[in-house]
This record gives structure tokens, C-alpha cells and sequence, in this order.
């Protein structure tokens, strides 16, 4: 069963390659979506797939990439997102 969610991370995730790691990770496990940075410093995931593979995907986002110091999470179940693939924007 595909799931959907919105997820915000707080910490040191810009400039960390951050959202390079998620798309590949994304792809690693055939999730759909986008990620981008935001102003405020977090970084904004939209993100749908299979329930075992976007858990997995969002246990990844807690942690990100090596040089990345995740500090907070935030995740909401969503509604479908129509992306056939996963993109870095």
C-alpha cells in the first residue's frame, strides 16, 4: 500500500549534501517525490511510495547523509503526490 508524507528537517542539513543523498536513497528504493531547501535552513521532502520502503526512506531523513546533524523531524501523512519520480528542486 503506497503512503505519502510531507516531512521538515531542522539541524545542520544544508551544505551537507543533503538533498543529493535523499534523492539517491529516494531512488534506491523507488520512492517518488521532491526535496528542496528552505530559507529558514530545514529542508522540505514530499515523498510517496510502498509503506516498507518510505519507512525506511523516512528512518534515512531522521539520520541524512554522514556530515549531516539531523536535530529535529517533523512528518505528516499526506495525500497522493503525483511525481513520477523523485527530483531535487
Amino acid at each position: 500500500m503506497k503512503k505519502s508524507y510531507r516531512i521538515r528537517v531542522y539541524g545542520r542539513v544544508q551544505g551537507v549534501a543533503y538533498r543529493y543523498s535523499t534523492k539517491e536513497i529516494a531512488d534506491s528504493l523507488s520512492v517518488t517525490g521532491y526535496v528542496k531547501n528552505m530559507r529558514d535552513g530545514s529542508v522540505y521532502i514530499e515523498a510517496s511510495g510502498e509503506q516498507e520502503h518510505i519507512e525506511h526512506f523516512i528512518r534515512w531523513c531522521r539520520k541524512g547523509p554522514p556530515m549531516a546533524r539531523v536535530v529535529n523531524t517533523e512528518i505528516e501523512e499526506t495525500d497522493g503526490i503525483s511525481q513520477k519520480r523523485f527530483s531535487i528542486r
